[in-house]
């Protein structure tokens, strides 16, 4: 620290050189300008804490709390296991985006239906996952994350087309 506090002071002291007047002390020119270089890396070290890796890592990083990942393709088996308006109504609120009053359009229902149906959907999910009820897994499913949003592509490309009848009739 000593050897950078000097060297910090000769750079100022060297960028500073037409500051200094001929006849004074070098000596104490210098010295007041390592004083208060000392004095201002003081003041910055007492908003700085002490750094320990070891302490930092364990502090950052966190053990995963869950027994068991659930896997999307879990998820898809537990949403065929819905009853269709449920999935439906599940489906457009929380993977599409959708607003419950624009999903009660979709689904032509009214919008205490579709929080209903939502809200049943989701607690039934939750209780088939936490309780571990979900159909077996297929050795060969992988594509879960596709089927779930070809299927919300599916309801609303029907919302779509039962909305464009229902404006033509």
């Amino acid at each position: 620290m000593a050897d950078d506090l000097v060297q910090e002071a000769l750079l100022k002291a060297w960028a500073a050189q037409e500051r200094f007047e001929p006849g004074t002390s070098m000596r104490a020119w210098t010295f007041v300008i390592l004083r208060n270089a000392y004095l201002t890396d003081m003041r910055r070290n007492r908003f700085r804490g002490t750094y320990d890796e070891g302490v930092a890592e364990r502090i950052l990083t966190q053990p995963a709390a869950q027994e068991e990942p659930i896997h999307l393709s879990d998820m898809h088996r537990a949403l065929l296991t819905l009853p269709p308006e449920r999935r439906e109504a599940l489906l457009l609120v929380g993977a599409g985006g959708f607003s419950y009053e624009e999903a009660a359009q979709i689904c032509d229902c009214a919008l205490g239906t579709i929080k209903s149906r939502v809200g049943r959907a989701r607690a039934a999910l939750n209780e088939m996952l936490s309780k571990d009820n979900i159909p077996g897994r297929s050795p060969n499913d992988l594509v879960a994350h596709g089927a779930i949003l070809d299927e919300l592509d599916e309801v609303v490309a029907g919302a779509k087309s039962t909305g464009s009848e229902k404006a033509t009739d």
